[in-house]
């Protein structure tokens, strides 16, 4: 690397910018980096520091930003880098889907707090789900196999020819699909659960009209929420790794070329 740096450095630092391009469109829509809490200043010194790496090891052409060439590479380049990213923002969709049901069914839709990732408000319970599905992600140290497919997606894909195969890009849209079946798959058990309670209610509202539902039925239908998600929380994290550890096999299909 010294010696390249000494030789050619304009050169070395045309391949460096040029190998950062991918990697920081994963890092713009991958969760975990791309949240706000992470500043810009560590995520470009990150993005360099692995963008060395790969300039020290493989051939990378410098980036000329003035020819067509030079743009359409550059393109997809953040295409490849963008689409590792989204694959793993679409799992972590999975739980804040499976939160909305929830909170509709435990009358808990009014409970949203902001996100600070997207700047929309989300239900409390699609927050925990979420949070959750990152301490396993980072668990299972998710974030460095993410890491790894992209840096190995250098060697199936050059950059300046780094584009995936149509047969990729329907893996990307079928994990789509997959990625509702999962929240409402994670959603299921409670939603059942909360749909029985609701129906105890109304015949219960039925036998002895005096009642006020809405001072029991909030409080009944809170605590029955909280319950099943302390007994499906085995389950609910078998089914969250299994989320992550397919999204990081799509994402690893699509670096494949």
């Amino acid at each position: 690397m010294t010696e390249m740096l000494l030789a050619n450095p304009e050169r070395f630092l045309a391949s460096m910018l040029f190998a950062m391009l991918r990697i920081g469109g994963a890092f713009v829509t991958a969760p975990i980096f791309s949240h706000l809490a992470i500043p810009v200043q560590v995520r470009i010194l990150l993005a360099a520091a692995i963008a060395v790496a790969i300039v020290t090891t493989r051939p990378v052409p410098g980036l000329d930003l003035l020819t067509a060439a030079g743009l359409i590479a550059a393109v997809s380049e953040v295409t490849v880098g963008l689409a590792l990213g989204f694959v793993l923002q679409l799992a972590f969709a999975a739980p804040m889907v499976a939160g909305e049901q929830i909170s509709a069914g435990a009358g808990l839709g009014f409970a949203a707090f902001s996100d600070p990732q997207s700047g929309i408000s989300s239900p409390a319970i699609g927050q925990f789900l979420s949070l959750l599905m990152t301490l396993l992600f980072l668990a299972f140290d998710g974030h460095l196999r993410f890491l790894e497919i992209v840096v190995r997606s250098y060697a199936a894909l050059p950059p300046g020819d780094a584009l995936p195969a149509a047969s990729q890009w329907r893996d990307l849209v079928g994990f789509g699909g997959f990625v509702f079946e999962a929240g409402l798959l994670i959603a299921l058990p409670i939603s059942v659960a909360l749909l029985c309670v609701n129906l105890s209610l109304g015949v219960l509202t039925r036998a002895a009209p005096q009642l006020n539902i809405f001072a029991i039925g909030l409080p009944v239908s809170v605590l029955a929420a909280m319950a099943m998600l302390a007994l499906a929380f085995p389950a609910l994290v078998e089914l969250m790794t299994a989320i992550c550890g397919r999204a990081l096999d799509v994402a690893q299909r699509m670096a494949a070329g």
